[in-house]
């Protein structure tokens, strides 16, 4: 994997040498894509918000939840007992340089993106948006490497309108296009959170013609946790799984920084316990959506959010095929 003997770095900046609260801006103060040969998972920002159909401001998520994590641990992982930056190289890959003018021309610039710092079939990224628009660029990079996906999608929402105000493509609607564009296997995705009004009782009709099962928030008080994992390992089997978070599958109570809130939500615990009970699926790519730092409040949904994607990068490195790295004298 590293041809030049050089040691390099593997995990985050040390916090017994270099406070968190200084130090590098990456995410989790991983190692930056330009100081490594090599890596195995990306974490990439895309800042676009052009696709929201509420509050907006969710271009400034990758900025806020990077600045959250500087609070990780992330050398140890004690609920998932693995300390994933010792046996992966994780990189933070920076933000997609996108036009917040244009969604054609936005969604694929990041698409070309996710391309690019994907290169090859075993890496793997984790995107930090944005808004859910990001999800359809993201979805398509995931399935030319590795074909068509079974979708995790935690959210207050289906996310599978036709159009918005005549446009096809938005953030309530890039499940709809993925379906549409043969990127999901058939039969194997579902939504986890949904909740509050719809617009029309067709959207649930449709939604199921799509192929989707919808686990509802309220769901969880009956199942519970156990059983909610329980149907995402049946649904999805041993398709490769792309996990997307939108933020507002917390209850505003736990997540108020995001631009469509909407009551009756996942706790964080739940969220996060529900998660981390998916270990052992074939995670090949995933986001985490929809964090508006404008409305938030000493950055809990920025923390939130930070958690989850160091949650997605670990439960990917229990599954990643990677080559063991000589481990540097600046591992934290």
């Amino acid at each position: 994997m590293h041809h030049d003997n050089r040691p390099t770095p593997i995990g985050s900046q040390d916090a017994t040498k270099v406070p968190r609260f200084a130090g590098l801006g990456t995410f989790a103060r991983i190692p930056d894509i330009g100081s490594v040969d090599d890596y195995d998972i990306a974490v990439l920002g895309v800042p676009f918000d052009g696709g929201t159909s509420y509050r907006p401001g969710a271009r400034f998520g990758p900025m806020g939840v990077r600045q959250a994590s500087r609070h990780l641990r992330p050398r140890f992982h004690v609920e998932l007992d693995t300390a994933p930056l010792e046996t992966v190289q994780a990189v933070d890959a920076g933000d997609v340089p996108c036009t917040p003018f244009s969604i054609d021309e936005a969604v694929a610039q990041i698409e070309r993106c996710a391309r690019d710092v994907a290169g090859r079939s075993d890496r793997r990224i984790v995107a930090i948006g944005g808004d859910h628009t990001i999800a359809l660029p993201m979805l398509r990079a995931a399935r030319d490497q590795h074909g068509p996906l079974a979708l995790v999608h935690f959210d207050a929402h289906l996310d599978t309108w036709d159009t918005y105000f005549n446009s096809p493509v938005t953030h309530g609607t890039v499940f709809r296009r993925a379906f549409e564009e043969g990127l999901l296997a058939e039969d194997k995705s579902i939504h986890l959170g949904i909740r509050g009004p719809l617009y029309d009782q067709l959207d649930l009709v449709n939604d199921k013609a799509f192929g989707f099962r919808a686990i509802r928030a309220g769901d969880l008080d009956v199942i519970g946790i156990d059983g909610a994992a329980d149907a995402v390992r049946r649904r999805v089997g041993d398709a490769p799984v792309y996990i997307s978070i939108d933020i507002d599958v917390l209850d505003p109570a736990f997540a108020p920084g995001t631009g469509t809130p909407e009551m009756g939500g996942f706790n964080s615990r739940e969220l996060l316990r529900l998660l981390r009970s998916l270990d052992g699926l074939d995670i090949v790519g995933g986001d985490v959506v929809e964090v508006a730092p404008a409305y938030d409040h000493a950055e809990i949904t920025c923390l939130a959010a930070a958690t989850v994607v160091f949650d997605l990068i670990t439960l990917m490195t229990k599954n990643q095929a990677a080559v063991p790295v000589p481990v540097s004298a600046t591992h934290g």
